[in-house]
C-alpha cells in the first residue's frame, strides 16, 4: 500500500465517524481493531480506508457518508461518553433519534450541565479540542461567597494550578450577595475540571456550573436534555474558527 495514502488507525476511526481520536487509541490498545484480518494493537499502525479491510469488533469500518454536528444541552448526572461500565445515563441516550452515529467533542463533568457538541466529523472534533486553536468556551458559574477584586484579577490574568499557570480568561460578574456570586468565565484552554479548580484557588468553590457557548455556537433557547442539528452556516462558522475553511 502507498504510504502516501496510509493514515494512522486512530485517525481513520475518527474520520469514519466512529469515535474521537483519543477514544480510538483506547480501542486499538484493547485489541478491538483489525486490518486485513490481523488484530492491530499498536498506535503507530497505518492503513488505507476504502482499500484495506478495517474492522472494529468484527464490523467493517466505512467512510462517513454524511458529516453532521449536533448541539446538545447536557443535563447534570449524565456521563459524556457513549457507554458507561457503571450503567449511568450517557449523552448517547439523548441523541438516539439521530440516524447517524455521533460522538462527544470533549467532555463535561458528570455534575456539570450545558452545551456539548457531538459530531461524526473527526477532523473538526480534533481541532475543536486541540489547544493550538484556542477555541473559546464560556461558562455561567455560581460560586460560594465573592472572589473580591484580587480574586477576580487572578481569575482573569491567570492562576497557578498544580499543572501550571492558567491562560488569561475573560470574566464578568453578573450578580452577587453575601452568600454567592454569579459570573461568566470564558476560557481558551481545556484542562480537567479547570473552572472548578480556578474558583477553588481563590476561595470560592463552584456551586453550579453550566457551559453556554463553544466558539460561535451558543446554547440559545435549547432545553435541558434536548438536541438540535447545527445549520450549515453554523457548521461553516465552526470550521472557520479552527482553520478548516
Amino acid at each position: 500500500m502507498s504510504q502516501m495514502q496510509a493514515e494512522r488507525l486512530q485517525k481513520i476511526l475518527s474520520k469514519a465517524g466512529i469515535t474521537s481520536r483519543r477514544k480510538a487509541e483506547e480501542l486499538i490498545l484493547q485489541g478491538r481493531v483489525s486490518v486485513n484480518g490481523r488484530v492491530v494493537s499498536e498506535l503507530g499502525a497505518k492503513a488505507v480506508l476504502g482499500k484495506d479491510d478495517i474492522c472494529l469488533d468484527g464490523k467493517a469500518v466505512k467512510p462517513a457518508t454524511e458529516k453532521l454536528v449536533v448541539a446538545l444541552f447536557k443535563p447534570k448526572n449524565y456521563v459524556t461518553t457513549l457507554q458507561d461500565p457503571q450503567g449511568r445515563p450517557t449523552v448517547a441516550d439523548l441523541v438516539k433519534s439521530i440516524s447517524l452515529r455521533v460522538y462527544p467533542v470533549g467532555r463535561l463533568d458528570y455534575d456539570v450541565e450545558g452545551l456539548l457538541l457531538m459530531t461524526n466529523d473527526g477532523e473538526l472534533a480534533h481541532r475543536l479540542q486541540h489547544p493550538r486553536y484556542k477555541v473559546p468556551k464560556t461558562y455561567m458559574v455560581k460560586v460560594r461567597g465573592h472572589p473580591g477584586e484580587d480574586g477576580l484579577t487572578r481569575l482573569q490574568q491567570g492562576i497557578r494550578l498544580e499543572d501550571g499557570v492558567t491562560a488569561p480568561a475573560e470574566l464578568r460578574v453578573l450578580e452577587h450577595d453575601n452568600k454567592a456570586t454569579w459570573l461568566t468565565l470564558t476560557l481558551r484552554e481545556g484542562r480537567n475540571h479547570q473552572v472548578k479548580r480556578m474558583c477553588a484557588a481563590v476561595g470560592c468553590p463552584v456551586l453550579k456550573l453550566r457551559r453556554t457557548q463553544i466558539g460561535p455556537i451558543d446554547l440559545g433557547n435549547l432545553q435541558s436534555g434536548k438536541s438540535r442539528r447545527l445549520k450549515a452556516s453554523e457548521v461553516r462558522a465552526l470550521r472557520q474558527a479552527v482553520g478548516l475553511m
